[in-house]
């Protein structure tokens, strides 16, 4: 079935002045080539200030591009998502991998957002897991309570824990991880958040549930074989980016089939799929926090998906 389409819009800054719009938009969407991008153009679908664009036009700050991208049949992913709290202030749930929390990607209406608002349509997230990442994605219901939680959610007022299968045997029994994050460059896919010493300050608590030696590993494309695993739980003192999988990368630990992210917190220069495929296990286990509206203590788990069992 094909979605509504969707208009993405970009406000020209002073680095793209002078630019000509097919180069910007080629190095802004580089999923698309050059040539893919004339042909959006002679088919009408970017405006410059909501004029009609050809592509020759030379950029200057301060403009706004849209690209109305037509209607497109989306990637499946799961219509299905589990309940943990809902009252009237939040709704918690238990989203499952292979579904994305927010539009993007060739996503629109397969999303955690559009399925949550089908019945709940007041209801938009506070956080967002990535589309491999299963577990506790919390909603907030009223202005009121999202505006406290935005405000405390990279605080120790809010404790997020999630469990991590990770490559390789662990040789200490917890970790305190501070690599900074920050963009870096990729040939393939441009910029990245990657372990990056002028990036920002960023700290993870990393303690061992269990140790494998060696095990076979399911993922969305075949099982394979590793030469030992480690379970992670890791606590979040701060909200990077892809955060728990570039640490734990950059201590040695990549997660089991991560088409990402290898051993230094770097990005692979041969990308086994794209960066948003699933494949890996990491899952948001608890959240625990104080109620924005009543002051109550709310202690959310949600179960570990089958994966996570098959690898102990």
């Amino acid at each position: 079935m094909l979605n509504r389409g969707y208009a993405y819009t970009t406000i020209i800054i002073s680095k793209y002045h002078g630019r000509t719009l097919l180069s910007h938009l080629a190095s802004l969407y580089p999923h698309s080539s050059p040539q893919a991008w004339q042909q959006k153009l002679d088919n009408r679908e970017v405006t410059v200030n909501g004029v009609t664009a050809t592509g020759s036009e030379s950029l200057i700050s301060g403009q706004t591009v849209v690209w109305n991208r037509p209607p497109w049949i989306e990637p499946d992913s799961p219509q299905h998502f589990e309940v943990l709290f809902d009252d009237p202030h939040l709704l918690a749930v238990n989203k499952p991998g292979g579904l994305p929390t927010l539009p993007g990607g060739g996503f629109m209406e397969n999303t955690l957002l559009r399925l949550v608002q089908k019945q709940t349509p007041n209801a938009n997230p506070v956080h967002r897991l990535g589309r491999g990442t299963t577990g506790i994605v919390l909603f907030a219901k009223t202005a009121q309570a999202a505006a406290k939680l935005f405000a405390d959610w990279n605080t120790p007022r809010i404790q997020k824990i999630y469990w991590a299968l990770a490559q390789n045997i662990a040789q200490h029994d917890a970790y305190e991880i501070l690599t900074p994050i920050g963009l870096v460059p990729h040939p393939r896919i441009g910029l990245v958040w990657a372990a990056n010493p002028s990036g920002k300050p960023s700290r993870s608590l990393a303690k061992v549930i269990s140790r494998a030696p060696s095990s076979t590993v399911p993922s969305s494309t075949a099982s394979r074989s590793t030469p030992g695993t480690t379970t992670f739980e890791v606590s979040l003192n701060s909200g990077r980016p892809h955060q728990i999988r570039i640490h734990l990368a950059s201590i040695g630990h990549p997660l089991v089939g991560d088409p990402l992210y290898g051993l230094s917190g770097q990005p692979l220069e041969n990308l086994p799929g794209l960066p948003g495929d699933g494949g890996y296990f990491l899952h948001a286990r608890f959240l625990r926090f104080h109620h924005p509206i009543t002051g109550e203590q709310i202690n959310l788990e949600a179960a570990l998906p089958s994966g996570f069992s098959l690898c102990q």
